[in-house]
């Protein structure tokens, strides 16, 4: 299985990104594909997952009306929506994947990362 992420960058407070995540290697609609960052002198957390044998999505609190998480079986992608962005949320965005329908937060969980996205909200 291999991950990449796309769609990090700079942006301002209140503004908006998109991130991807292009799954291939097996059979995407049996994995769980998670949303984790990473800010400096910070653990990885996860924020955000979508369970594709569910078509559920969940989400942290911390993003949790702002984040919105979908994922197209067409395309093996899923994409986080960000939006009122807070200069807290600057990090490395990574997504993983593991396989079954459990959908977790716990990194360790996860067998597949990403190489992540950098993703900077000035204030």
């Amino acid at each position: 299985v291999q991950l990449v992420e796309s769609g990090g960058g700079l942006v301002q407070a209140g503004g908006s990104l998109r991130l991807s995540c292009l799954f291939s290697g097996d059979t995407f609609g049996n994995y769980v594909i998670g949303w984790f960052r990473q800010a400096p002198g910070k653990e990885r957390e996860g924020i955000s997952c979508f369970s594709n044998p569910e078509g559920a999505p969940y989400y942290r609190p911390s993003v949790r009306g702002r984040f919105t998480i979908s994922s197209d079986n067409a395309r093996n992608t899923v994409t986080l929506q960000m939006n009122r962005l807070k200069p807290e949320d600057s990090a490395v965005y990574f997504c993983a994947a593991r396989w079954g329908t459990y959908h977790s937060y716990a990194e360790d969980e996860y067998d597949y990362w990403g190489q992540g996205t950098q993703v900077t909200v000035s204030s």
